[in-house]
């Protein structure tokens, strides 16, 4: 089941009276509840994935149980090293299987030595890097005795499978979710009603934005060869905003949907394109994802201790496997890899954490030199995402070199130009309206604090009606493929 369906226009509603007006007095009904709607919601999609979840809930639970028992330092390694090898061994043959044997053969391929590939037609689980990363955190937070183990097995489920977040995240933190299902929650009008924008501003970025996008990005890097270079510098633009509005938009709408039942998810993104370089960028961009590796990777590595090559090492590690964890391509490899490339001077130069205020704190407008790092940040984005979009590594150079040709500066001239002028003036006011809302955890956060309700209500309206007449044609959210 996906969010910009009608199926979820009516499951939310029946869930949310059923939680709050049926078992309103239970904990542990409602609870049960959130575990029942999140494997119907799961379950719809691929109901035989489901053992999935339930197996790595059941091992991480039975495991952190055990590390409390075990005082014993090699028996608690066992443990630990036991819950990393089955959840990512699932991770592994679900996800990368096929790219390592077909890499295994093509390396041999160079040697002379023909080998056969035994490819499997394998589907991979949606939402299995997520949840395999969520419990993974439960399970190494016990094991470094920052959290006590659950005996609610409930309430483990719950936090496991939580239906809002389970396909997408964001990914979260056992020290903050889990705890959320053990203590009686209340109703919260201002914040339900915070909740509703946030899923209408993730809807409108989704439906509107990037399902728009994905037509012009589609059409472009699906046929770059027959276009000119500045139509492929639109084709990369599209991409960059059909990826954030389409990922932020998900993020949006699950984080809106938890408030609706009393929960409060971790933030996902913090307006990233207006980043003034690329470490600004990653802390606004995936927050779950670079805090997680930041804290069991990164940090564990040395972080940015020690000889100038451990932090440069420590760098790619983290971007490499950061890439690798998109996808079972190298284009996601390279992705990482440039980004590190982006990064490491940044480091070097100790101006990594140079920017931590919100742009333009306290005035309306940037400033020259912020414009112009926001920008040349921007393009660097927008290059790395060229290898993020292509089929494969020939496709991503041949897509750069198309861009710099003799028609770079042409100007561009494809069907449905019309609609992509309407998408890119939509782009704008989405842009604008972030900018306005950039101190806010989402542009229509708490507007009753600044705008008087026929304002609100007419705003609402406008973006309902906006969606209506000009959304794109329903398209499957970009990070279910991760």
């Amino acid at each position: 089941m996906f969010f910009n369906t009608i199926d979820f226009a009516i499951f939310l509603p029946i869930v949310f009276v059923l939680y709050w007006f049926v078992f309103n007095n239970n904990l542990r009904l409602q609870n049960a509840l959130i575990v029942t709607a999140s494997y119907v919601f799961y379950g719809l999609w691929d109901w035989r994935f489901l053992s999935l979840i339930l197996f790595s809930t059941v091992v991480d639970y039975f495991i952190g149980i055990s590390l409390a028992k075990h005082k014993n330092a090699s028996t608690r390694k066992i443990l630990l090293l036991t819950s990393i090898f089955i959840n990512l061994g699932f991770l592994g043959f679900f996800k990368y299987f096929n790219f390592f044997i077909d890499n295994f053969v093509t390396a041999f391929s160079f040697m002379g030595v023909q080998l056969s590939s035994n490819s499997l037609d394998i589907i991979l689980p949606v939402g299995i890097s997520f949840y395999t990363f969520q419990t993974l955190s439960y399970t190494i937070d016990v094991y470094r005795n920052k959290l006590e183990p659950t005996k609610d097995f409930v309430s483990f489920c719950a936090f496991v499978s939580f239906f809002p977040q389970l396909v997408a995240g964001p990914i979260e933190r056992a020290t903050n979710l889990l705890p959320q299902f053990y203590s009686k929650r209340t109703f919260d009008y201002t914040n339900a009603v915070n909740g509703m924008r946030q899923i209408l501003w993730g809807l409108m970025k989704k439906v509107l934005i990037a399902d728009n996008c994905a037509i012009y990005a589609n059409l472009f890097f699906n046929n770059s060869t027959d276009y000119s270079g500045s139509t492929l510098v639109l084709g990369a633009f599209f991409f960059t905003f059909q990826i954030y509005c389409d990922f932020s938009g998900y993020s949006d709408i699950a984080i809106g949907t938890s408030k609706l039942f009393g929960f409060n998810l971790k933030r996902n993104f913090a307006f990233p394109y207006f980043s003034r370089d690329i470490a600004e960028f990653w802390r606004c961009w995936h927050i779950s994802l670079s805090t997680w590796f930041r804290d069991y990777l990164y940090i564990p590595l040395g972080g940015s201790r020690g000889s100038v090559s451990n932090k440069i090492r420590n760098v790619f590690i983290i971007f490499i496997v950061s890439g690798f964890w998109h996808g079972a391509n190298w284009t996601f490899i390279i992705w990482g890899a440039l980004n590190a490339l982006y990064f490491i001077p940044l480091l070097l130069s100790k101006r990594n954490r140079s920017n931590l205020e919100v742009v333009a704190q306290g005035r309306h407008f940037a400033n020259f030199n912020d414009i112009f790092h926001m920008t040349l940040t921007f393009l660097m984005v927008m290059f790395a995402w060229i290898f993020f979009r292509a089929e494969n590594i020939s496709h991503a150079l041949s897509y750069i070199s198309g861009i710099f040709s003799s028609s770079l500066f042409s100007i561009p001239i494809f069907l449905g130009m019309k609609k992509a002028l309407l998408t890119i003036i939509f782009i704008l006011l989405f842009m604008a309206a972030e900018w306005l809302g950039r101190h806010r955890q989402f542009a229509l956060a708490d507007l009753q604090a600044s705008l008087s309700k026929p304002l609100r209500w007419g705003l609402y309206y406008g973006i309902v009606i906006t969606i209506w007449q000009f959304g794109g044609s329903p398209k499957e959210f970009i990070y279910f493929q991760f």
